[in-house]
Order: C-alpha cells, then structure tokens, then sequence
C-alpha cells in the first residue's frame, strides 16, 4: 500500500518534471529538469528491482547527459528574448 503510494508520486513527478522541462524556455532550467526526471526515473527502476538500470539512468541519464547539454549550452550564443519562463 505505501509502495504503491510511493510509486504514484514517483511517476508524477517524473511526469510534472517531464512538462515543465518542454515549457520552460531557459533551457538552462530545461536541463536541470530534465535531469531531476531522469533521477525519478532512476528511483522508479530500483523500486520495479532492476538496480543495474537504475544505477546506468542514474550516471549516464543524470550525470553525463546533463553535463553534456549543459556544456553545449554555455558554448553556444543565446538567441532567447528577454522574457524568462
């Protein structure tokens, strides 16, 4: 019962995380939500017992991919408008 209370709000929040990554237009923040998505995502694999996919989402969905994108990020020009989303 609270394992599947858990699991609920996992999947919510990786949902929630998801949407507010393509809304917002700061792509900075973008990122940032994106890797709080794959961390649930991770959490959401451990708890169905797969660790060992859990722990690659973890390092290369969170850590490596997020410090790609943001290195690509800071190494571009930035063609937003003034308004922040």
């Amino acid at each position: 019962m609270i394992l599947d209370a858990i699991q609920a709000m996992l999947l919510s929040g990786i949902v929630a995380s998801a949407f507010l990554a393509m809304r917002k237009r700061d792509l900075i923040k973008s990122v940032i939500y994106l890797a709080v998505m794959s961390m649930l995502l991770s959490l959401e694999f451990y708890m169905l017992r797969a660790p060992d996919v859990a722990i690659a989402e973890a390092a290369i969905g969170a850590g490596l991919a997020t410090a790609v994108y943001i290195v690509a990020i800071n190494r571009t020009e930035r063609w937003e408008d003034g308004r922040s989303g």
